[in-house]
């Protein structure tokens, strides 16, 4: 009975606790369309002196930029407060090629070309594999031209041996001696100084 009651007070606190989060959020997202509405015909230094903030490109090593990261803050003054904060910090700045992100995949590096591929659009890659089958069946026939003998060896039937002649009894068989398993051995020669 009392785990009931405290599931229901639990529920109750839960329902309060996002009453008062939904409420928070309505009253920041109207502040902040107000305030982008305040912004929307300031020129960036007047959007600087409004907020308080430096200009982003004289950011230096050990700044704070947390007021750059406020939500009323527009989005490419931000980014240019980041990369100042990136390029004075040299520990930041350090690109050493480890990222996944840092590949370029927009294909800008084809200087204007295309990109070539064996892919066909409804058709995947059936043109390439057709072409290396083609090239495997054409290497298979030129060795089969060229080694007739093993053919002809391959071909024949092997000889076939009566079972009364590999029979043992089990008698004999349980008196044949038992031979140890191969193992490598290995030897070495000295060197001798000559």
């Amino acid at each position: 009975m009392s785990d009931f009651w405290s599931r229901r007070k639990q529920a109750v606190a839960d329902a309060q606790k996002a009453e008062t989060a939904a409420a928070t959020e309505a009253r920041e997202s109207e502040i902040l369309k107000v305030e982008r509405a305040t912004q929307d015909g300031m020129t960036e230094a007047e959007l600087l002196k409004h907020l308080n903030l430096p200009d982003p490109d004289t950011i230096k090593s050990g700044d704070d930029v947390a007021a750059f990261l406020a939500k009323v803050v527009p989005t490419h003054i931000r980014n240019r407060a980041l990369r100042s904060l990136w390029r004075s910090n040299p520990v930041l700045a350090c690109v050493d090629g480890l990222n996944d992100y840092d590949g370029d995949f927009t294909g800008n590096g084809l200087n204007g070309g295309a990109l070539k591929t064996s892919h066909e659009v409804g058709k995947g890659m059936a043109a390439h594999v057709k072409r290396v089958v083609t090239s495997v069946s054409d290497e298979k026939t030129l060795e089969n031209e060229t080694q007739p003998i093993e053919k002809k060896l391959l071909a024949e039937k092997p000889v076939a041996v009566k079972p009364s002649e590999c029979e043992v009894a089990e008698e004999e068989f349980a008196t044949l001696p038992v031979m140890p398993s191969p193992r490598m051995r290995f030897t070495f020669e000295e060197e001798s100084d000559a």
